[in-house]
């Protein structure tokens, strides 16, 4: 089981604060959040999860790395402004 954690945009775009699930690579969570946030009222897709930052136990990430029993993954999306 992993420990996934939302910031910013994503956060507030899902509904979804954090959750657990069981992953063998970061995008294998896509899904599961996308689900989630279906059963929130809200509307996210693979685009919105993939222009986040990520980070597994504190270091960058990406979608294709692999998670064990016990990680903790940020997803961060980025913010702009001006």
């Amino acid at each position: 089981m992993v420990k996934v954690k939302l910031f910013g945009l994503l956060r507030l775009d899902s509904g979804v604060k954090e959750f657990a699930t069981e992953a063998e690579r970061v995008k294998d969570i896509y899904q599961v959040l996308i689900e989630m946030a279906g059963k929130n009222g809200k509307t996210i897709t693979a685009k919105n999860i993939s222009s986040c930052a990520v980070l597994v136990n504190g270091q960058q990430a990406n979608k294709n790395t692999k998670l064990k029993d016990g990680d903790q993954v940020i997803f961060m999306s980025m913010v702009a402004g001006g």
